[in-house]
């Protein structure tokens, strides 16, 4: 199994680092960025997206996850 990179508050990521830091596909990764759970910046005529490290690290920790007692 690969280890996945570490995420750096101050680094900024392309959608594809971000996804693969996390562990989730394109689309995935995406999708946060559109329902608003991970926060993105798009200069003004660039494709480009940009990924803050703190915003991945925020995102995670806003996280919760919700267990079934029963399947642990």
């Amino acid at each position: 199994m690969q280890a996945k990179p570490v995420l750096h508050e101050n680094v900024v990521y392309s959608r594809e680092e971000a996804a693969d830091a996390l562990g989730v596909s394109l689309s995935t990764l995406k999708r946060l960025i559109t329902t608003g759970q991970l926060a993105a910046s798009q200069p003004s005529g660039m494709r480009r997206v940009f990924i803050k490290g703190s915003s991945i690290l925020q995102m995670l920790d806003n996280t919760k996850v919700e267990t079934d007692r029963h399947a642990l």
